[in-house]
C-alpha cells in the first residue's frame, strides 16, 4: 500500500486529502480543500490562498487517476461539489449517507452534490456501516459516528483500507472523544491511523477540556496497540500552535511502544507549514 497526503492542515490548508494505491485499486478519501475564513479576526492570507490553489490542482490530478472515490460527510474542505466535477465521471463513488445519521446542513449539501453529480459516476453507494472488496483490498466504513462530541455538526464515516497492511482514515471525529469513535480505530488494529485530532484550537468554547481529556486517553490506547506502526495526527489538530504540548502523554508512549507520531506533511516527506495557525505572523511578514 503506498499512502500520499494530497492536503493536509500541516501542509498549509483545511483537507484531509489522502491518495491510496494498492495492488487492486487506487482509492481516494475526501477530495476537498478549504480555507479558514477568519482566524485572529484576519482572512486568508495570499500565501494561504495560493496555496489552496495548488492544493486543489493536486487534488485533482490524483483523483482523476483514482477508481475509487470516497466522501465521508459533506463540509466543503472535504469535497467541492462545484468544481472539476468531471474527476466523479467513470468512477466508483462512496457516499456518506445523504438522508441518514445527518443534520440540516449537511442533509441540504448532500443533495445538491448528488445533484451535481447527475450520471457522472459508474456507480454510487452509501457506505455508512459497509465493506467493499476489490480483490485483495478491502474498504470498510464505520457505522455514522458524530462529527466531534454530539450530533450539532452531524456525523461521518471513518474508512479502513486494507491490503494486509491496514490504514484508518478518522474523517472528523475531532479526537476522537467518544468510544463509537475510538472503537472503530481499536477493534480493526491497523498499523497506520491517519486521525484528525482534537478541537483544541477552539479549547473552552467549542471544544472542552473534558473532550481533550477523552481524546488523549484514547490516543494513548490507539497508541499502545501491538499492530500500530505510525500514528498520524493533523487537520483540526495542527491549527493549535500548543499541539505538540498538548499531547506530550501520546508522544511518550508511542516512544515507549515504537510507534512514530507525526504530521501528514512527515508522512509525506514535507516540511510541517501550518499556514492558518501562523496567519498573524504571515500578514506581519514573520512566517515562514
Amino acid at each position: 500500500m503506498k499512502i500520499s497526503p494530497i492536503a493536509f492542515d500541516s501542509l498549509g490548508t483545511r483537507s484531509m486529502a489522502t491518495f491510496v494505491k494498492t495492488k487492486d485499486v487506487k482509492i481516494f478519501i475526501d477530495p476537498g480543500v478549504a480555507l479558514g475564513p477568519l482566524r485572529y479576526g484576519l482572512a486568508p492570507h495570499p500565501i494561504e490562498i495560493e496555496r489552496t490553489q495548488e492544493h486543489w490542482k493536486a487534488i485533482v490530478k490524483h483523483a482523476m487517476q483514482a477508481d475509487v472515490l470516497i466522501v465521508t460527510h459533506y463540509h466543503y474542505d472535504h469535497h467541492n461539489p462545484n468544481e472539476n466535477l468531471e474527476i466523479y465521471k467513470g468512477k466508483i463513488v462512496f457516499l456518506k449517507h445523504p438522508k441518514e445519521n445527518i443534520n440540516y446542513s449537511q442533509k441540504r449539501r448532500a443533495a445538491y452534490f448528488l445533484e451535481q453529480l447527475s450520471n457522472l459516476p459508474e456507480k454510487i453507494e452509501y457506505s455508512d456501516g459497509k465493506e467493499f472488496v476489490f480483490e485483495n483490498t478491502k474498504i470498510k466504513f464505520s457505522q455514522a459516528v458524530f462529527h466531534g462530541t454530539n450530533s450539532k455538526l452531524g456525523y461521518v464515516t471513518e474508512v479502513l483500507i486494507d491490503d494486509g497492511y491496514k490504514l484508518v482514515h478518522t474523517s472528523d471525529v475531532e479526537g476522537p472523544s467518544t468510544a463509537e469513535q475510538a472503537e472503530f480505530i481499536l477493534q480493526n488494529e491497523p498499523n497506520l491511523v491517519i486521525l484528525d485530532g482534537p478541537l483544541s484550537y477552539m479549547l473552552g468554547y467549542r471544544y472542552s477540556h473534558k473532550s481533550l481529556e477523552l481524546a488523549i486517553e484514547n490516543m494513548l490506547k490507539i497508541v499502545s496497540m501491538d499492530s500500530l506502526k505510525t500514528l498520524v495526527v493533523d487537520h483540526h489538530f495542527l491549527r493549535d500552535l500548543q499541539w505538540k504540548e498538548r499531547i506530550a502523554s501520546v508522544f511518550e508512549e508511542a516512544e515507549n511502544c515504537g510507534v512514530k507520531l507525526i504530521t501528514a506533511a512527515e508522512l509525506a516527506n514535507k516540511p510541517i507549514e501550518m499556514l492558518e495557525a501562523h496567519r498573524k505572523e504571515l500578514y506581519e511578514g514573520i512566517y515562514p
